[in-house]
């Protein structure tokens, strides 16, 4: 059993970040005592407009011929006939190819598009191709803010997808606005539908100025490893913790490593080469592994 809610605010008030990592890296090590970390090779493509999708289909062909096993696409808005549109287009082309996309709210804008309920919208969004939804898009600080959804909507989103054999990842934007307390209840939340679906591969903390996140207040170093220490604590069953992204700097990346990541995450064009994240993993006295998209199949270099 993970940490307790109590337990995490008074780390979030700790001053010991040391100490904080070294019981994080306890957890990473009880659960993972392989030393191994693994990395994804893959990409995100924008594709809102269905007259663009030459160029979507360009990127990802990169995206494989660099040994891209799976992609993450940004419909930015598009409604639902568009994006299975897309999603049939990809899928025909690059049939081997993991497909990721969709926020909660997306999904729930586009349910009320087709008046379908969200695991029905799910259903039909898979079978044109989707593998699984993003992470992303709860609303911690109960800002109101169109892109974003309640809590409570997300964790419905994320339960359908589960019950339809769809497993996906928890991603908590961090640091744009919420307090000490939503952090720690948005955790307690994620570690509950875990206990009663197992659905989720990964937990992954993004910082708000991160790209992807609020891009409100800018967030510490040592914020991020807290929260990603705390994460790791708290949330024991998930079985991968990805550490803080490469966009905010390789050597915060290395040190997320001993503050309870087992994972780097996918490692896209212009975030470092994927030289240099087996570097960093090694550097850390770890052994690299790159895996597939759905975090299952691994291969050590």
């Amino acid at each position: 059993m993970g940490i307790s809610g109590e337990q995490a605010l008074d780390c979030f008030r700790s001053e010991d970040l040391v100490g904080l990592g070294m019981e994080a890296d306890a957890v990473r090590r009880r659960l993972h005592p392989e030393g191994v970390v693994s990395y994804a090779m893959g990409c995100k493509v924008e594709c809102a407009a269905v007259a663009a999708l030459d160029k979507v289909y360009a990127a990802i062909g990169e995206s494989v011929e660099r040994g891209g096993t799976g992609l993450r696409l940004d419909f930015g808005g598009a409604d639902g006939d568009a994006v299975a549109a897309v999603l049939r287009g990809v899928r025909q082309r690059f049939p081997g190819v993991w497909i990721e996309g969709l926020s909660a709210a997306e999904l729930i804008a586009i349910a009320k598009g087709w008046g379908l309920g969200v695991s029905e919208t799910i259903a039909r969004l898979r079978d044109a191709g989707l593998d699984a939804i993003c992470g992303d898009g709860a609303d911690l600080a109960d800002s109101g803010r169109a892109e974003w959804c309640s809590v409570a909507e997300w964790v419905a989103v994320h339960r359908a997808a589960h019950g339809l054999g769809m497993r996906t990842t928890a991603e908590m934007v961090f640091g744009g606005g919420e307090t000490l307390e939503q952090r720690v209840e948005f955790l307690g939340v994620v570690r509950r539908l875990q206990e009663e679906t197992g659905g989720f591969a990964a937990f992954v903390p993004v910082a708000a100025d991160a790209p992807g996140g609020r891009e409100l207040d800018g967030v510490t170093a040592m914020e991020r490893l807290k929260t990603l220490a705390i994460a790791r604590m708290f949330l024991d069953n998930i079985e991968n913790v990805q550490t803080i992204g490469a966009a905010q700097g390789l050597k915060v990346l290395q040190m997320g490593l001993r503050f309870g990541g087992n994972d780097v995450g996918p490692v896209a064009q212009g975030a470092g080469s994927e030289e240099d994240v087996r570097r960093i993993i090694r550097d850390a006295g770890f052994r690299p592994a790159q895996r597939d998209a759905a975090y299952r199949a691994m291969m050590l270099s």
